[in-house]
């Protein structure tokens, strides 16, 4: 490979992104990495990724310890990544999704047993929070969350060895979904792009929601059936009472709509929706009709979602639209799964399971929104990492 890189659409990208990289050779191995999981084909274990980039036999030792031990933070690379991509496409929406790792064993970091609705089994497995950036008829990754249960953050030995920061707690998934809003609203231009997520599984989505209402940012939300709700009317102490979604939605007027799938079909579908307020709304804070359920009407052998919204000002068919969205999120899981790698790192640690998902989030960014090959010469490797820089690494 020669000495001088080649000026590509491929090193812009690797020279923006890991730009904020302090030392020249976490970023050559950061762009190494990134090349191996974009030509690399099948399983992308570290010992292949090396093998596809370089020749060198202490590669795949460098590549593991560049993602699994060096200090570099992965923040600075996720705010490129959002700013790159922002300049490659239209943002409609921002959304958050979720990505289930499955794992065998208790070692790596934030492994629990967890419930996975879209296989329907009970997983050994990591979660992880996604915000992704709705560009065209994409969902692009540029943040994430690990969700740590209590048990990996108030045990001092369990955090000792998955080296967890010592400011990183426990927070609920409505709490860390909020936490991504933040972030985007600090790392991208002003936007009035609606936020869409699933939070159907989520008891306490109600906090999540008022999160954004606080914000001022629009939202299409799935909510459980049984979220409590207000119907709209007198707001007399006492009265009226909260119902469930579910019961409530029932009531509602039954419209026929213009559905945009999320691959881009469209199909006329029946959906009831009521105007509704959310409990502990107060007078004179809140709009008098602040939210809208709404949900397909199916039947009664099928189980649709069900979901809220700020839109109560657009046409039923858009905010529809938006809800089926959803699955965007969902296949850009399943291809970073499939052709990037996601699942193809033991993640033991809390810094390397970052490292990895920030290297397979721009690698699935880089290719789905310009479509391009890596350039047939990269850049060389740089060199195998010294003893003594070995030995400081572990040291970190």
């Amino acid at each position: 490979m020669p000495e001088t890189p080649l000026a590509s659409p491929f090193s812009d990208f690797t020279d923006q992104v890991f730009q904020n990289l302090r030392r020249a050779d976490q970023r050559r191995w950061a762009g190494a990495y990134l090349a191996g999981l974009l030509i690399t084909p099948g399983k992308k274990s570290v010992r292949r990724l090396a093998g596809a980039v370089s020749a060198s036999p202490t590669a795949a030792q460098s590549l593991r310890q560049f993602v699994s031990l060096s200090p570099w933070d992965w923040d600075p690379v996720m705010h490129e990544l959002t700013r790159w991509a922002e300049n490659h496409g239209r943002v409609s929406s921002w959304a958050i999704g979720r990505a289930v790792l499955p794992k065998r064993g208790d070692r790596s970091v934030g492994v629990h047993r967890s419930f996975d609705p879209v296989s329907g089994r009970t997983l050994n497995c990591q979660l992880g929070l996604g915000a992704f950036l709705g560009i065209d008829d994409l969902h692009v990754p540029v943040d994430w969350r690990l969700l740590l249960p209590a048990p990996w953050t108030d045990d001092a030995q369990l955090r000792r060895r998955a080296r967890i920061p010592e400011d990183v707690g426990h927070r609920p998934l409505w709490a860390q979904a909020l936490d991504l809003v933040d972030t985007l609203e600090a790392r991208t231009a002003p936007t009035s792009a609606p936020v869409i997520a699933d939070l159907s599984d989520d008891p306490d989505v109600s906090l999540f929601l008022r999160g954004l209402s606080q914000r001022a940012r629009d939202f299409v939300v799935a909510v459980p059936q049984h979220l409590k709700v207000l119907p709209v009317g007198d707001r007399t102490p006492g009265s009226p009472e909260p119902v469930s979604a579910r019961d409530h939605v029932s009531s509602g007027n039954t419209d026929s709509v213009l559905l945009t799938a999320a691959d881009g079909h469209q199909q006329h579908t029946r959906v009831r929706s009521v105007l509704v307020r959310l409990p502990g709304d107060r007078p004179g804070v809140t709009p008098e009709y602040p939210y809208r359920i709404f949900t397909e009407v199916l039947p009664e052998s099928r189980s649709a979602s069900m979901w809220i919204t700020s839109l109560t000002h657009q046409q039923l068919d858009n905010v529809a639209s938006l809800a089926a969205q959803r699955t965007r999120t969902t296949t850009a899981v399943a291809g970073m799964e499939r052709h990037f790698g996601l699942l193809d790192f033991e993640g033991r640690s809390f810094p390397g399971w970052y490292h990895h998902m920030t290297l397979v989030s721009a690698a699935y960014t880089y290719q789905r929104l310009t479509h391009r090959p890596v350039p047939r010469h990269l850049p060389c490797c740089p060199a195998p990492l010294s003893r003594d820089h070995q030995h400081r690494l572990h040291l970190v």
